[in-house]
């Protein structure tokens, strides 16, 4: 178990590398990922069990200590990335696909990273994980809703279809991961330091098979979709900072909603993306996935040097 949580550390820390070299591998031999196109929302589900594997009573207990922090940045999360999407989509003038795709990223919760990023950064990480949690758990609903708003003048949305989905690859997987770690607590304790690396495999697999079923649909459109990644991320991070300080939050808690905010759910994107529109949609998603996290550790080490 030794050699692997070092193996899982080390994964975790050089996470970017990995997601940029797969999604290389996978553009110049798309057969050798597209297999896995089908699985995507089996190893999302199995990154939600990791992520429920890890909570505590305590990650809970923060949204009670700070209601209002948290408040604050579950509203700014299924605001502000939604409108950004919307904003960014409609004057790139992207195609129904990708712009469907934007909105659907910019819909889903924060991602599981935020929380590690925050840490390194020197944040509120007792904030981020409260917030991450409550905006995951509250996804079924406002995941299908915020697209459903946004999105259906291009493409038909299904609102029902989808909050299904969302159930079954977010809430369940999320629930029986905390459900197992109350019966099995010891044995947990012990193998989850290696969940990072299943983590770390499964992202990279989801944007494999997002990038080699849509190799052609990349060249064409790539640079226009990379910088709408690039500018929805960083807007989400400046904007959830202002938010922050706007209404008085103190710095460590105003970095954690920067963080939240720029930082989503994008494997969550790519499972909808595939399984209730085109694999074409499925791109921002795939593309935010690598971006995030390197925007993400960028910020991180800039203000956990900062005094």
């Amino acid at each position: 178990m030794g050699v692997l949580t070092k193996i899982s550390r080390f994964a975790g820390s050089t996470f970017a590398i990995w997601v940029l070299l797969i999604g290389v591998i996978a553009f110049i031999i798309p057969a050798g990922f597209t297999w896995i196109g089908p699985h995507i929302a089996l190893l999302l589900g199995i990154i939600m069990f990791g992520m429920g594997m890890t909570l505590t009573v305590q990650d809970f207990s923060a949204v009670a200590k700070q209601p209002r922090s948290v408040f604050i940045g579950v509203a700014a999360q299924y605001t502000i990335m939604p409108l950004l999407a919307f904003g960014l989509a409609t004057a790139f003038q992207l195609p129904p696909a990708l712009a469907v795709g934007v909105i659907l990223v910019g819909s889903c919760p924060g991602g599981t990273a935020s929380n590690v990023i925050t840490f390194l950064a020197k944040g509120n990480t007792a904030l981020s994980v409260a917030v991450t949690s409550v905006s995951t758990l509250l996804a079924p609903i406002l995941t299908p809703a915020i697209v459903f708003l946004f999105a259906s003048q291009w493409l038909e949305i299904s609102f029902m279809s989808m909050f299904v989905s969302v159930i079954q690859v977010v809430l369940v997987p999320v629930i029986l991961g905390v459900v197992v770690r109350g019966l099995l607590k010891e044995k947990v304790e012990k193998a989850t330091p290696v969940m990072p690396l299943i983590s770390v495999i499964a992202i990279v697999m989801i944007v494999g098979a997002v990038v080699g079923a849509n190799k052609q649909q990349i060249i064409a459109t790539g640079l226009l979709i990379f910088t709408v990644v690039v500018l929805h991320n960083g807007l989400g991070l400046l904007l959830g900072y202002l938010v922050g300080k706007w209404l008085k939050l103190d710095y460590p808690s105003q970095k954690a909603l920067s963080i939240e905010v720029g930082m989503q759910n994008s494997g969550l994107g790519a499972a909808l993306a595939v399984a209730h529109f085109s694999p074409a949609a499925a791109v921002p998603s795939a593309l935010f996935s690598l971006w995030h996290n390197i925007s993400g550790p960028i910020l991180a080490t800039y203000w956990g040097r900062k005094k």
